[in-house]
């Protein structure tokens, strides 16, 4: 059976071109909409009449809901996204929560209102079930974290083996006390940063001491304080591996205001590579997300489902990367 993804390929437009052609036909250039009639009636494409029924009420838009807007990696893959969806004639609905759920249902109202086509969430703090009974009804994409059991589309790295690659590499450089500042646990990928601290501590033979590790909120200045704690131990640590960039510069910031050396007396790795880890003093070492790409899957993920095309494969998986940098005291050697 012929599809339109078949016929966008053969005539070398998106499928929200067709889409147009047979929609708003007004709305194509003519040589365009010449071309893609030409390949339907050369493939004899038959659109679905209900298919074409509910295309009607499409409004060729998407909502992202971001918990804040603020956040440079957020940024980073909202470019991805807005760039795929570009490419496929749709626009990007911004919607940010400020970290409220009560502000997530209010924005879930403009997918049960047809105000958008489908949504791609950074987090959810909305109850898992609802999320489950958009999904049933709804195109839904979760990127960059996902839940437990939720048969959602998800976009992520392993922040497992990445943080476990990051703190073996620390252990490798001759550190045995090393410190943790971990994202908020209520989220799973704070969690999973957590687990690779433990499993590279624990494949190394070395302890996981409880005092070394602090939860933190993503801010500088959750990293700063909890960082204050760790100088105040008989026995301060080492290293310190942090959830995210942000943290690592508090950390970075409260050692030298405390007359450390970075790395000399304070070896210090985050997560991330943000575009200012790269240009901070000491430059951070770090774990690369590969976020435009995060973005462009998940946009694609999204299209798949606005299009009612099945999605096989429930969690995509993307390649990080450990950016060695001056913050660690192991530039210039081997991972």
């Amino acid at each position: 059976m012929v599809k339109m993804s078949d016929v966008a390929k053969l005539a070398n437009v998106s499928t929200a071109t067709v889409s147009r052609v047979l929609r708003n036909p007004e709305t194509v250039k003519e040589n365009t909409r010449k071309k893609v009639l030409n390949v339907i009636e050369q493939l004899n494409y038959q659109p679905n009449i209900l298919a074409r029924h509910f295309r009607r009420n499409e409004t060729n838009t998407i909502l992202v809901m971001v918990p804040n807007i603020l956040n440079t990696v957020f940024t980073g893959i909202i470019e991805g996204i807005e760039s795929e969806a570009a490419r496929n004639g749709y626009r990007v609905l911004l919607g940010n929560t400020n970290k409220s759920v009560e502000n997530e249902y209010g924005l879930i109202d403009l997918l049960k209102q047809k105000q958008t086509d489908g949504m791609i969430l950074f987090s959810a703090r909305m109850d898992p079930k609802t999320l489950v009974n958009l999904s049933e009804e709804y195109p839904i994409v979760l990127t960059t974290a996902y839940i437990d059991g939720l048969k959602v589309p998800t976009v992520s790295i392993d922040n497992i083996s990445s943080s476990r690659n990051a703190v073996a590499h620390l252990i490798k450089l001759g550190h045995t006390r090393i410190a943790h500042i971990s994202g908020p646990l209520e989220f799973n990928g704070s969690r999973d940063r957590y687990k690779g601290y433990q499993q590279a501590l624990l494949q190394n033979d070395l302890e996981i001491d409880s005092m070394l590790v602090q939860e933190g909120d993503f801010t500088l200045e959750s990293g700063y304080n909890l960082m204050l704690k760790f100088i105040a131990m008989e026995h301060p640590p080492t290293a310190v591996f942090t959830g995210n960039d942000e943290m690592a510069m508090g950390v970075i910031k409260a050692a030298k205001d405390h007359g450390l050396k970075v790395p000399e007396d304070l070896a210090v790795v985050g997560f991330d590579n943000i575009s200012f880890s790269a240009i901070f003093e000491p430059a951070l070492t770090t774990i690369a997300q590969p976020l435009f790409k995060m973005g462009q899957v998940s946009m694609q993920l999204l299209l798949q489902q606005i299009q009612g095309v099945q999605v096989s494969k429930i969690q995509h998986i993307l390649e990080s990367e450990l950016i060695i940098r001056d913050s660690c005291g192991g530039k210039g050697k081997k991972k």
